[in-house]
């Protein structure tokens, strides 16, 4: 699926091709909640990193998590966004160059409603982000079991 998408104040704009582009995947992560998270958690879509076309490129910042759980590292995983308005774009690990995850919330194209969602994450949520679980959803305190890839091939949901 063609997607297009943008920051808040228009200075960066972008297009990818998703072939996994239903927003299913709700991270509670305090990474994901707290550069991109508005309802507690943030949706991201998966992307194939070579057919990125950025305009604006000037406008982007990249942030870099340290990660606590791990001694203070700094994460490999490069979060763009807009360093006038700050919107939350994307995100892109150098361990899988190959993709990219749209940040759902920065996407202008309409999305494909999911089936089902999964909530990943749990053990790090805020005590305040209830999730809203639908009948079919599934929860897992950390990571699923599943990739964005093999959620989209068990439903049938591949563009």
């Amino acid at each position: 699926m063609h997607l297009e998408g943008s920051c808040h104040c228009g200075a960066v704009r972008f297009s990818v091709e998703a072939p996994h582009p239903y927003p299913f995947n709700l991270c509670y992560c305090s990474i994901c909640r707290k550069t991109a998270g508005t309802g507690g958690f943030a949706i991201n879509l998966g992307a194939l990193s070579a057919t990125l076309k950025i305009e604006g490129e000037e406008h982007l910042c990249t942030y870099r998590a340290i990660l606590h759980d791990e001694g203070d590292a700094i994460s490999p995983g490069e979060r763009k966004f807009c360093a006038l308005c700050g919107t939350a774009l994307w995100l892109w690990d150098p361990r899988w160059p190959e993709l990219v995850h749209p940040h759902a919330g920065a996407i202008d194209t309409p999305l494909p409603i999911p089936p089902e969602r999964t909530h990943l994450m749990l053990a790090s949520r805020a005590n305040w982000a209830e999730p809203c679980l639908g009948p079919k959803d599934r929860t897992f305190d950390d990571y699923p079991d599943e990739s964005l890839a093999e959620w989209h091939q068990r439903l049938g949901l591949e563009s």
